[in-house]
């Protein structure tokens, strides 16, 4: 291949990786956007629910802790919010998922955005033989993500809306200690990929958003991580802000960090290799046995 025809090619990835990763989220747009976002009192759902609020949505947040909810709705408002009603709920609870959505559309009429990151408690620890534990962790992590969509599907249908799915690169590679909790994530893969299709076969106009996030800075993940693993993390802030622009896009897959995307697209080469790498990447003691069958 000639010097000129390589310079070409160049040029022709160049321009392809910046139509991939060009910026074109525009916050104007999710002005009275109706929003339901789940696991909004900390980390990156709280993060989410602030830069809708800056874009002057209508706000449903919804978490466990009344307390530290009625904090984030304070703040929302002082943002720019047009209004933000709050449900309390354990996402355990089949009754609890229905009230969430029953009032969303109470309040506000109807259902544009609903973005789904709520997660269960999970030690990041090798596999101790809990079964009840990864039952009751796919009941939040994965089946209560179905139920609300399915409830909320048929108002997202009315508005061509949108639903945003918080998972991880545990969802996609599988890493060590992170038995139960990469289960349920890579469930939410195989579920919401399955269903996009459906809805676009049945020419459904909602799109479905898989956010495929790495190591963020939240306080539970950095406790969770410190002792095993030694690796950059991520600002849950812009982690945030990459999943409102990726739902507003209508994209299926968004990728954060930058390294993310490599990871997949690579994950099935050298797999020996790869084992190898990442056994070695973690930190593992002695101590840490897996439980008897």
């Amino acid at each position: 291949m000639g010097f000129k025809m390589k310079g070409l090619c160049l040029m022709a990835c160049v321009a392809i990786l910046g139509y991939l990763y060009r910026d074109t989220y525009d916050p104007a747009s999710l002005a009275e956007a109706r929003v339901i976002v789940t696991g909004a009192s900390t980390g990156i759902g709280e993060e989410i629910a602030y830069h809708y609020a800056r874009a002057g949505a209508h706000l449903v947040l919804t978490a466990r802790r009344e307390n530290v909810l009625m904090m984030v709705r304070s703040k929302c408002l002082e943002l720019g919010a047009k209004s933000v009603s709050l449900v309390v709920a354990d996402m355990g609870s089949s009754e609890a998922r229905e009230q969430v959505v029953e009032k969303a559309i109470a309040v506000m009429g109807g259902l544009d955005y609903m973005v789904l990151n709520h997660i269960g408690y999970t030690p990041f620890q090798m596999w101790d033989g809990d079964v009840n534990h990864t039952r009751w962790l796919m009941e939040v992590n994965f089946l209560s993500y179905i139920h609300l969509a399915t409830k909320a599907l048929s108002h997202l249908a009315e508005s061509g809306g949108s639903i945003i799915v918080l998972s991880s690169l545990t969802g996609k590679i599988a890493t060590p200690y992170t038995t139960s909790y990469g289960a349920s994530k890579f469930a939410l893969d195989g579920f919401f990929g399955s269903l996009r299709h459906e809805l676009a076969m049945k020419r459904i106009p909602v799109s479905i958003t898989l956010c495929i996030l790495g190591l963020i800075d939240t306080p539970s993940a950095m406790e969770k991580v410190k002792d095993k693993i030694a690796m950059p993390a991520y600002p849950a802030r812009d982690a945030a802000l990459a999943v409102v622009s990726a739902g507003t896009a209508r994209v299926e897959e968004m990728y954060y960090p930058w390294y993310v995307r490599p990871l997949c697209f690579i994950r099935d080469w050298f797999p020996q290799s790869r084992a190898w790498l990442m056994q070695r990447t973690y930190q593992y003691t002695p101590e840490e046995t897996m439980a008897p069958s």
